[in-house]
């Protein structure tokens, strides 16, 4: 038997108190800021990831699912795989001087950082 998570319940499990009342957690997302207004870098690493090779894009502020949307679009332009999560954009392989150039066209402000 499966147990199911009942959602939005996180950790509220009993109150003895008589006048509790549960607040739902909404979801305090950040709007997403203009692309012009973006201030995004570039990174190349290779450190814990059993030696492949990656690209990062950092500093994205908005909705996960506007960060995901500039992660399929940058994953599909490269013609690689990667993935969008906590606010970063991983991309397989390194493509920074093309992400950077795809980024530049879609009207970001990005450099590219680190070594």
């Amino acid at each position: 038997m499966s147990k199911k998570k009942k959602k939005g319940y996180d950790g509220i499990v009993y109150s003895t108190a008589s006048d509790f009342e549960y607040e739902e957690f909404t979801g305090d997302e950040e709007e997403t800021l203009p692309p012009n207004e973006q201030n995004l870098k570039v990174i190349y690493e290779r450190k814990g990831r059993g030696g492949k090779a990656v690209t990062l894009v950092k500093g994205f502020i908005g909705t996960e699912d506007d960060l995901n949307d500039l992660a399929r679009k940058l994953k599909t332009k490269c013609g690689v795989g990667g993935s969008a999560k906590n606010g970063e954009i991983i991309i397989q392989g390194e493509h920074k001087n093309k992400v950077l150039q795809i980024l530049h066209n879609l009207g970001y402000k990005a450099k590219i950082a680190g070594g």
